[in-house]
């Protein structure tokens, strides 16, 4: 059975797009994450149909953030599908509502802290206080995690240190940003190879294009964990 710390991003348009890759990958992975570009285009039916009918497990990537009555109004829905990670953002309060939110189900909420596409020219754009982004990262990771996060989404270049974080025993680290070594960066600016991204103390990577993109995506995947040594 692949290992599920590798997750593969089905940022395709629509779900006979994603079906059709996941049927191109095969055996080669377990764990999809489903985002907000595909929602339009049957995000939640493709979920539901990877959950129930392929036995897989699905990352729900929304990244909610709203007052806390709307999120935790939202939650329960999501639940209901019974999907494994659901990501919102950081801020305590939404963590708090999305975990009011979420019941008793076994969906995991993961807070989101500053997003691997920024660098700090974008946080001044942004208005974002002053200081340097891996420590804004970190702090903004242990301020959800206390306030009950599941876990994080960070770049893999701030994993080490948020896991050597008290509030993140236990919990889990999904790093995006990861490419394999020699591959193109697309729109992600603070990036590690997926070894690495392991190393510095993440649970799972998120890998999108450098396998959706390739002639053949199973064996990119294959490549992928070959390049983890998972399969081992």
């Amino acid at each position: 059975m692949p290992d599920d710390r590798l997750i593969v991003a089905l940022d395709v348009p629509n779900v006979v797009q994603g079906l059709d890759l996941v049927r191109r990958i095969g055996d080669a992975a377990s764990f999809y994450k489903i985002g907000l570009g595909m929602l339009t285009g049957g995000g939640f039916a493709l979920a539901n149909e990877l959950k129930q009918e392929q036995g897989k497990r699905v990352f729900l990537d929304l990244k909610l953030f709203d007052i806390g009555a709307t999120i935790e109004a939202a939650v329960p829905g999501i639940a209901s599908y019974d999907l494994d990670f659901l990501t919102v953002h950081g801020d305590p309060q939404v963590v708090r509502a999305a975990q009011e939110g979420k019941g008793g189900s076994n969906l995991k909420i993961l807070a989101v802290t500053i997003l691997t596409s920024l660098d700090r020219e974008d946080l001044d754009a942004n208005l974002i206080r002053a200081g340097d982004i891996h420590d804004l990262t970190v702090e903004r990771a242990q301020r959800a995690l206390f306030a009950g996060a599941d876990g994080v989404i960070a770049s893999p270049q701030e994993a080490a240190a948020i896991r050597a974080l008290p509030e993140a025993e236990g919990k889990l680290i999904v790093t995006p940003g990861v490419r394999p070594a020699g591959t193109d960066h697309g729109d992600q600016k603070r990036i590690e190879t997926p070894a690495r991204a392991l190393a510095n103390g993440a649970d799972h990577i998120v890998v999108g294009r450098p396998i959706w993109k390739a002639p053949d995506p199973k064996a990119a995947a294959l490549a992928m964990l070959s390049e983890l040594d998972l399969r081992g």
